[in-house]
């Protein structure tokens, strides 16, 4: 696998890799997201100019360190974005969090979404000392559903035009992972390797 800058977190496993998105992925994230399947059930996109990535990117670090949003890009043993992974709306008093994610369409069906997911959930409940994670889905949105189901997440109900895309509210299915029931999925097997210090902006503390 290809060797990320020294002393930057990531997280390392079997195929795929989490680390700090960089500026010089911004070509490569407007290609991803200038598909407009990608982002069809989004707030945001399709990308239409390169510009739009470029900008995304400027708002990291600020969202890293004040505990908004830690987003990773997902990517190959080359070192080739894949996608991108967050972890969002924390709550460190609940110990909780709202996974986002998503892949370029090459790359849907292929397994890396399962081991992006694995490996997210390893940082959540393991140095993030969460106890509950979850993920919610567009109605319309039944491919990330089974996804969501086949990992084993917990379907909890629909939130009434919870989302707003555009001009239209959406509503959106609830699923949520809580730590013990992890510890009993596949999710939890695979092999994993963090590297570097976790943003502490997202640690709970112990209790």
């Amino acid at each position: 696998m290809a060797e990320q800058p020294a002393g930057e977190f990531e997280i390392r496993g079997p195929r795929v890799r989490l680390r700090i998105p960089r500026e010089a992925d911004a070509h490569r994230l407007f290609e991803l997201a200038g598909d407009h399947e990608v982002t069809r059930f989004f707030s945001w996109g399709p990308y239409e100019q390169e510009s739009e990535a470029v900008e995304w990117l400027a708002t990291l670090p600020q969202r890293r360190a004040d505990g908004t949003a830690l987003e990773l890009a997902v990517v190959d043993a080359d070192d080739w974005v894949i996608g991108v992974i967050a972890v969002l709306e924390v709550s460190k008093r609940d110990r909780r969090a709202i996974m986002g994610v998503w892949l370029g369409q090459a790359y849907w069906g292929t397994g890396a979404n399962a081991e992006a997911q694995a490996l997210i959930a390893h940082l959540v409940f393991g140095p993030l000392r969460m106890e509950r994670f979850g993920a919610w889905v567009d109605v319309r949105n039944p491919r990330s559903q089974r996804s969501l189901e086949r990992l084993g997440y917990v379907r909890e109900g629909i939130l009434r035009g919870w989302h707003r895309h555009q001009d239209e509210r959406r509503d959106l299915v609830s699923y949520s992972l809580l730590r013990d029931e992890w510890q009993q999925l596949p999710l939890a097997e695979v092999a994993v390797e963090i590297r570097g210090a976790v943003p502490d902006a997202f640690i709970c503390a112990e209790r």
